[in-house]
């Protein structure tokens, strides 16, 4: 059975939001997961929530972003505490959940180009920082997953490690904070190395990694060398000599999480039947059928939609599913 999922943030600004987006989430998809409500404050997106698993780093706020200090900050000390409150919140409307169930964190090259060090300018320019920054996730992730399990011991777990900013770290693309120049670029067995640390430590604690990259030139190549068992791709994004890696993905029995329906209103109407078409036509160029670990998902994270678009979305990620499992 083809299953249906989002890829991780929603629209709105308070706890109010939250609790609309994990009623919805549990309501509505055969893959719910842990939502994420980036307009609650820097303590609940991405980065936040991620820099509150880290084990044995501490971080602040500062009028750039977060940066990396000896003591945990009053910021770093709210993400921690709201991560804790909305887990909370899952084991409640979890309860008796027996199926699969996913999160999502910050993969280590994404923090790496956002977070900046204790002197200043990101860990991506400092090679030993960014080693500890993947170890310390690694770690972290290990307490993150037993906490999870321990909130809904009967869903099987997936974690969704987010790498928008893989392309451009690899790339060398990554601006300094002074703006003038770019970091250098990062070598893909470097790449490999640092994710394949965290897909491994997923994947120990008993849980499935999923790598997401809604970017383009998604290196796929390089997550497979990494060791990712899973893939969380936008369809629209995908270039002809991508879907031979998405084909042996799917062959392999891995995750494939596509991503088939816009994550913003678009300009014209979108039809469930239009989405099944688009997906059947994908699937017909791979020349495969659609797999128990096939998931259709939003192109991306639905923290900029309108409530209404973002209900929609998933529930056309819904229909779609149900179509192919017809």
């Amino acid at each position: 059975m083809t299953l249906a999922s989002g890829v991780g943030s929603h629209p709105g600004e308070d706890q109010h939001a939250f609790d609309e987006a994990l009623r919805l989430v549990f309501g509505e998809l055969s893959l719910p997961y842990l939502p994420e409500v980036p307009g609650r404050g820097p303590h609940a997106d991405m980065v936040g929530r991620t820099l509150a698993v880290l084990s044995g780093l501490a971080a602040d706020l500062q009028p750039a972003g977060w940066r990396l200090q000896d003591s945990a900050g009053i910021d770093h000390r709210r993400a921690v505490s709201l991560l804790s409150q909305d887990l909370d919140a899952l084991e409640e409307q979890a309860q008796e959940s027996a199926g699969q169930l996913k999160v999502q964190v910050t993969g280590p090259w994404t923090l790496a180009a956002t977070v900046e060090r204790p002197r200043g300018d990101r860990l991506l320019a400092d090679h030993g920082a960014r080693r500890e920054l993947a170890e310390s996730l690694a770690e972290g992730l290990g307490s993150f997953i037993v906490s999870v399990r321990r909130r809904v011991p009967g869903a099987s777990l997936l974690v969704q490690v987010d790498e928008p900013a893989l392309p451009a770290v690899l790339a060398g693309s990554v601006p300094t904070a002074s703006g003038f120049s770019r970091h250098r670029s990062v070598d893909p067995p470097s790449a490999a190395a640092a994710l394949g640390l965290v897909i491994t430590a997923v994947r120990s604690a008993g849980a499935e990694p999923v790598v997401h990259c809604c970017a383009g030139d998604v290196p796929l190549e390089l997550l497979a060398r990494a060791g990712a068992p899973g893939i969380s791709v936008d369809v629209s994004l995908l270039t002809a000599s991508q879907y031979d890696r998405v084909a042996a993905a799917m062959e392999d029995g891995r995750w494939v999480l596509l991503g088939v329906v816009p994550s913003t209103r678009p300009t014209g109407s979108l039809s469930s039947r239009s989405v099944n078409e688009r997906t059947e036509r994908f699937l017909d160029v791979l020349g495969l059928s659609p797999t128990e670990r096939l998931v259709l998902t939003p192109s991306c994270g639905l923290a900029g939609a309108d409530p209404a678009w973002a209900r929609t979305a998933l529930d056309l990620c819904k229909q779609g599913a149900a179509s192919l499992s017809d």
